[in-house]
């Protein structure tokens, strides 16, 4: 039985803003049994599109979904879980937390010291510019949704202010080919959690500033500064209605361009060792991010400059009703590649649960199997008395 709190793909029905598509092109959309089969492998997915892919595989696999049932609570119980949600209760020998990474946006404490006269909204509410009122918009956050907000407001006729931490810097083409398709044939997409020397770093990193147009564009830094997005540092305080910017934005830009430079070092050593030169163009090397010339510290969100600001600090899983001990005192599931630290229950789709492309659509077929793999052991021990 799979209980949905809505309509099946809730959330990208309603998580998603209008212009949203996939980073991911569509020759990549699968899932098991059943993939992308349309006229255009190398486009992006719309979310109309997104939604329907999902619904046919839904059909296709006969899936027995139960939607608009929303779980209220999962307690031990028994010889495994009792369920209760808003469509009646049921128990179940195991348990698998599907409800992915993004449940709730993280949105950082320092927004309670924003001044109430400015209107805050995040990346999951977020729809269309029409949303914010007329004037400048801080952007906080420059992963994938943050550059692609910052781009779309912008060209609404808003002045952008983005707010730059930690980020990962992609190029959208790579030698003439998707940077994905690199991704995935040399093997780092589907490198193992158990591989990885720091995993909880792993877990934790930024999606890549990757937006998927049927120009198939990088959208990076440079090229929001080209267009006149105004970059500042990541925000670090708001005192006395004034928001303050680290110092260490050109650190921020050389570190992500180091690791880009040795991702694209690692797939043209791929490529030699494996005689996959002549399936690409040449070697390619991209100019570094540029500083802006100026940069300001502090910012006074009293002033007019600033009326509305968008949260694009990611989000994370909501377990509130979870009532079983398996999270960590920073409220994280404990789990080993999605076996949960408790007889039966289990999670998928989470960031690097079993490979780098855990959270991805085509990357939940390879997961799913190794979990159910240990599933159907866990239940056949369970028969024999073992557990």
């Amino acid at each position: 039985m799979v209980l949905e709190r809505g309509d099946v793909a809730e959330s990208w029905r309603r998580q998603r803003w209008d212009s949203l598509r996939l980073l991911t092109p569509n020759w990549q959309s699968r899932l098991p049994g059943y993939r992308y089969e349309g006229a255009d492998p190398d486009g992006f997915m719309t979310m109309p599109e997104v939604i329907a892919f999902i619904s046919r595989f839904a059909e296709a696999a006969a899936a027995p979904v139960r939607t608009h049932t929303t779980v209220r609570s999962v307690k031990p119980g028994g010889d495994g879980y009792d369920i209760a949600t808003g469509g009646g209760d049921f128990h179940c020998r195991c348990v698998v937390l599907a409800s992915g990474a993004c449940n709730v946006a993280s949105v950082p404490a320092i927004q309670q010291a924003i001044p109430t006269s400015i209107p805050c909204i995040t990346s999951l509410d977020y729809r269309n510019p029409n949303q914010l009122p007329d004037g400048g918009v801080l952007v906080v956050g420059a992963s994938a949704s943050g550059v692609q907000l910052a781009d779309e407001i912008h060209r609404s006729g808003r002045p952008v202010t983005l707010s730059v931490g930690e980020h990962v810097r992609m190029p959208r083409t790579y030698r003439g080919r998707d940077v994905l398709w690199w991704m995935e044939n040399s093997g780092l997409w589907n490198q193992r959690y158990d591989e990885i020397d720091d995993l909880q770093r792993a877990r934790g990193l930024p999606s890549p500033q990757l937006v998927g147009t049927p120009e198939r564009v990088t959208l990076d830094l440079n090229a929001l500064s080209a267009a006149g997005v105004k970059l500042v540092g990541r925000l670090a305080a708001v005192r006395d209605g004034r928001a303050l910017f680290s110092g260490g934005l050109r650190n921020q830009f050389a570190l992500a361009d180091l690791k880009m430079e040795r991702m694209l070092d690692a797939f043209d050593l791929w490529a030699s060792d494996h005689g996959r030169d002549a399936d690409a163009g040449p070697p390619e090397r991209f100019a570094p991010t540029a500083p802006p010339a100026s940069s300001p510290l502090g910012l006074d969100l009293r002033s007019g400059e600033i009326r509305s600001i968008v949260w694009a600090t990611g989000s994370r899983p909501d377990y509130s009703w979870l009532d079983v001990p398996v999270l960590d005192r920073k409220g994280a599931l404990r789990h080993d590649g999605g076996v949960v630290d408790a007889p039966g229950l289990y999670a998928l789709g989470l960031p690097v649960l079993r490979r780098r492309k855990s959270t991805f659509i085509h990357g939940a077929e390879d997961d799913a199997r190794e979990l159910i793999d240990h599933l159907a052991g866990y239940l056949a021990d369970a028969g024999r008395g073992l557990h």
